[in-house]
Order: structure tokens, then sequence, then C-alpha cells
């Protein structure tokens, strides 16, 4: 049916839009996880220099401090994207599901040989013309 072309193309869209927002947030994900890690690797090495690892020492290297500040902002960060993965997810699947449905719908309607076709426009044929 035309109708349902036009939602189906919506409906592919939507799709579409919806991976792009899931990739998007898991690649935000794995860059934050990276760079905590590089985070961890920074803090160790200025631990290792200092020979301090007791965060509580007075002489504690303060760049250690602000990173181990920024790797747990990170965390944080992580956790919250996280759960906004987990809805953009279930929103995808949602949007899959319906354009599934409408898939199916279009796939009866072809089997059954419905598909409308546009109605011929005859303008005034067929009408009795006086004279």
């Amino acid at each position: 049916m035309k109708s349902r072309d036009g939602v189906m193309r919506l409906k592919r869209f939507e799709v579409d839009e919806k991976r792009r927002k899931v990739a998007d947030i898991e690649s935000m994900i794995a860059e934050f996880n990276d760079m905590a890690v590089d985070l961890d690797r920074q803090i160790a090495v200025e631990q290792e220099r200092a020979g301090i690892t007791d965060v509580n020492h007075y002489a504690y290297p303060t760049f250690a401090k602000a990173a181990i500040q920024r790797r747990d902002n990170l965390a944080v960060s992580v956790a919250g994207l996280e759960a906004k993965l987990a809805m953009a997810k279930g929103e995808l699947k949602e949007a899959e599901d319906e354009l599934r449905k409408i898939e199916v719908l279009q796939g009866r309607d072809v089997d059954r040989g419905r598909v409308e076709e546009p109605e011929p426009d005859f303008g005034m044929i067929g009408v009795a013309r006086a004279g």
C-alpha cells in the first residue's frame, strides 16, 4: 500500500537514528573507559616516582590526586551513560519490532495481491456530452 511505504520509510529512518544513538553511546563509554585506564597508568607512574601510594599521606603527589578525581568522575559518567545505553537499546528494540510488524503487513498485502494501485484519472471521460 502506498500509505505504508511512507510509514515504512519513516520507521526505517527512526530505526537507523536509534542505531546511531546506541553506537554513539557505546563509543563514548569505550572512550571514557580508555581514558580511565590511561589515568590509572599515570597515577601508578606518579606514585612510583614519588614512592608514596597512600592517598592520605601529606606528600602524596597533587597530580595523582587530581588524576584519581578525574578517573572517578569518568566512572560516574560511564555509569550514567550505561543507563542511557540501556534505555536507547530498549527504544531501538521497540522501533525494530514496529518496523518488522509493518514489513509483515506489507508482505501480506503483496502476497494477497492487494497492493493498492493508484486510481486512474479519466477526467471527463465517460460523461455524456450534450450536443
